[in-house]
């Protein structure tokens, strides 16, 4: 834990050597105006243009920004109707009939940031600032394992009493947790820890890959320079590029598994998609891989922020479920996250068109899961909640639609992470073996954390979905079937964290 006053230690944050490596001739990959030109360019699109987009991007192929802006242009509403539907189709073609979940754990609001929209900002009176223990966390992290959750997002404000090495150390702690379910007696634990946080230089982010970080993700938040700078007023934040190439720095450092997202609601929506697009375009180009997921939240109410009431940004509900469309055309092969910022009908609508993750019973308030705190306006959090139904009734409501719930975090212990899962995500292979880790997961989560109801109605789902697989030749002639039949059979009689 760093020793120096938060202004000392914002001052030696940033490396600029450490960001001019990535630039083209003094350059980054943002240039405002030729984005707001492809989007000029490519208004009343051709029909038969869009749906040769369609099926570029059925073929799992990154679009171009012009086929991007093109279909934001699109204004058909019978054409739309065509796009949810490939935008669905594409989800199952590459990850299957699969939502995994997660829980976010943030771990302290200290911050040396002034982000305008933000309840964690330094100048914030409202905000009751707290950082967690290796003790408290260690409870929360208890208390989400009690609702069946096998993977975490670790979050912190941007300060020097929650460094890399407090970082390290809460991923460690939260690693060593153990905790027998309430329905089987079985011992759970978190098997993957994501990390939100600010942006690091090489040497700290080996730090990370060290203590065994799942993902890291870093959301540019606006891609509009101009804007970002009036956004971001004072701190490490302010700096536009450190930010941008935050994640190129993880691939140097080994950290091959990264996320990108932008805040929509700062800025036109149609822009940031764009800009989530060169984003991934360029660490393709520079690194061959792209980003493992794509958030896209949207900015709601924070404790303290004028912004966050007033901004004339917003995305409506209508223009939100194209955005996810969009983004899952454009990048065909990532995740796509939607979280508990959002309603609950939404989330539920959103889905059907290309996510891949959510959250669930989640709490954003610091120390809020083992406390089981529920009021949001009393814990002046980062931000509201929209949907803050527990992971049980999550769970039941994506099973009566026929859909598995995923606890698997086999790809990533398994190596299949960087180069290796992009290209698997591309011949859409990976999915398959998520298949077979979702339905083992499944059975774990029903047995030792559902509800009756809900075990009851996923029995339902694990059935079919033994049936798909045992029809797919895939999995005969890779000779999985009979690995699959073992791994279920011995996590029916008691056997955990079995995977393939």
């Amino acid at each position: 834990m760093s020793k120096l006053t938060p202004m000392e230690w914002s001052k030696q944050v940033i490396k600029q050597d450490e960001i001019d490596r990535y630039l083209i001739n003094g350059k980054d990959f943002i240039d405002e105006k030729e984005i707001m030109s492809k989007i000029e360019n490519n208004k009343n699109p051709d029909k038969g243009f869009i749906r040769n987009i369609m099926d570029k991007a059925l073929s799992i192929q990154t679009l171009s920004p012009d086929e991007t802006a093109a279909l934001i242009n699109v204004k058909d509403e019978e054409l739309w109707e065509e796009l949810y539907e490939v935008g669905n189709k594409i989800k199952k073609k590459v990850y299957d009939n699969r939502i995994v979940f997660f829980a976010p754990l943030y771990c302290s609001n200290l911050c040396v940031n002034s982000c305008k929209y933000c309840g964690f900002r330094k100048d914030n009176p409202q905000e009751k600032r707290r950082i967690l223990s290796m003790e408290e966390i260690k409870k929360e992290t208890e208390a989400i394992i009690d609702e069946g959750h096998k993977r975490l997002i670790v979050v912190y404000g941007e300060h020097p009493l929650s460094d890399v090495d407090y970082i390290a150390d809460s991923i460690k702690a939260v690693y060593s947790v153990k905790k027998k379910s309430p329905n089987s007696n079985r011992v759970g634990n978190i098997r993957r820890v994501n990390v939100n946080a600010a942006p690091m230089n090489i040497s700290d982010l080996k730090k990370l890959k060290e203590v065994g970080i799942g993902t890291f993700q870093v959301f540019q938040e606006t891609y509009d320079r101009n804007l970002y700078a009036n956004l971001h007023p004072s701190g490490p934040k302010a700096d536009y590029r450190w930010r941008l190439y935050a994640l190129h720095r993880a691939m140097e450092a080994g950290i091959d598994d990264f996320a990108i997202g932008a805040l929509f609601g700062l800025n036109d929506w149609r822009f940031e998609a764009m800009g989530l697009l060169y984003h991934a375009i360029d660490l393709e180009r520079q690194f061959g891989i792209g980003p493992h997921t794509i958030s896209f939240p949207r900015l709601n109410l924070a404790s303290g922020s004028p912004l966050s009431k007033n901004s004339n940004c917003k995305v409506s509900d209508a223009d939100y479920k194209k955005l996810v469309t969009i983004l899952r055309l454009s990048v065909p092969y990532t995740g796509l996250i939607i979280t508990a910022r959002e309603k609950a009908e939404l989330r539920d609508d959103v889905v059907k068109v290309g996510c891949t993750q959510m959250d669930a019973s989640s709490k954003i308030g610091i120390g809020a899961y083992s406390q089981k705190s529920n009021n949001q306006e009393e814990e002046k959090q980062q931000f509201m909640l929209g949907d803050t139904r527990s992971l049980d009734e999550v769970v039941q409501r994506l099973a009566l639609n026929g859909t598995i719930t995923s606890f698997c975090t086999a790809g990533y212990r398994c190596g299949r992470t960087g180069e290796k899962i992009m290209d698997m995500l591309k011949e859409c292979h990976e999915g398959k073996f998520c298949k077979l880790n979702a339905v083992l997961t499944y059975k774990e989560y029903l047995d030792d954390y559902a509800s009756p109801k809900t075990r009851e109605i996923g029995e339902k789902v694990i059935k079919k979905e033994i049936e798909d697989i045992r029809n797919n030749p895939f999995y005969k002639e890779k000779g999985l079937i009979k690995l699959l039949d073992d791994y279920y059979n011995r996590i029916a009689d008691g056997e955990r964290d079995l995977f393939i």
